[in-house]
């Protein structure tokens, strides 16, 4: 069973053609697919060719009313809050972002992030998609200096193990990979990654 994850395409139509051209059983855009919301329904029109296979989530530039009503009108997956089983494994969605300094859309308290991230704290073996990395992390490096990550989705990382963690929203982090425990964690960014399950 395959899985293509990408995120934070940002209007990128080429990039995400790309993407849509490789062979999947599910493609999941884990946010940010547009800047500012705007795009949005030109996203859906590409996202249609594989319809029934896509589940989106909402990144920080969308609000997920948007995502929803983009989903409604092009026949595809609202995952925001939500799973899914592929044979033995769940797979869960977040999307938004931990609060940025632009007050975008797609923003989240730490609080609600945890909240949210409870309904996923039981499944298992637990494929997690979030918007947001988990601070302290190599997926969360901004520079040097900056990590600009969710410390909720770390904490439920090191207390609950998923096996795998797929994020995106820092841009310079694309296609870091570490494992933080037991949990294999990527940011994917818009190059993507494409997960084989058993």
């Amino acid at each position: 069973m395959k899985l293509l994850i990408f995120s934070d395409i940002h209007n990128d139509w080429k990039a995400l053609e790309s993407l849509l051209h490789q062979e999947a059983d599910y493609y999941i855009a884990a946010g940010d697919q547009v800047t500012w919301g705007k795009g949005i329904d030109r996203c859906g029109e590409l996202l249609k060719q594989r319809a029934d296979k896509v589940y989106v989530l909402p990144g920080n530039h969308e609000s997920a009313d948007q995502v929803a009503g983009m989903c409604a009108r092009h026949g595809l997956h609202d995952f925001h809050e939500r799973h899914f089983q592929v044979g033995r494994w769940h797979v869960g969605g977040l999307g938004y972002s931990s609060p940025t300094p632009f007050n975008t859309p797609g923003e989240y308290s730490e609080a609600q992030i945890s909240e949210r991230l409870q309904r996923f704290s039981e499944l298992s073996p637990l494929v997690l998609i979030c918007h947001a990395p988990p601070y302290g992390t190599a997926l969360d490096r901004v520079n040097a200096k900056t990590h600009a990550g969710s410390r909720s989705v770390r904490e439920f990382v090191d207390t609950r193990q998923p096996a795998y963690l797929f994020c995106g929203h820092i841009h310079e982090a694309e296609g870091t990979a570490v494992t933080l425990g037991k949990t294999r964690a990527r940011n994917v960014g818009k190059r993507g990654y494409l997960l084989e399950l058993d």
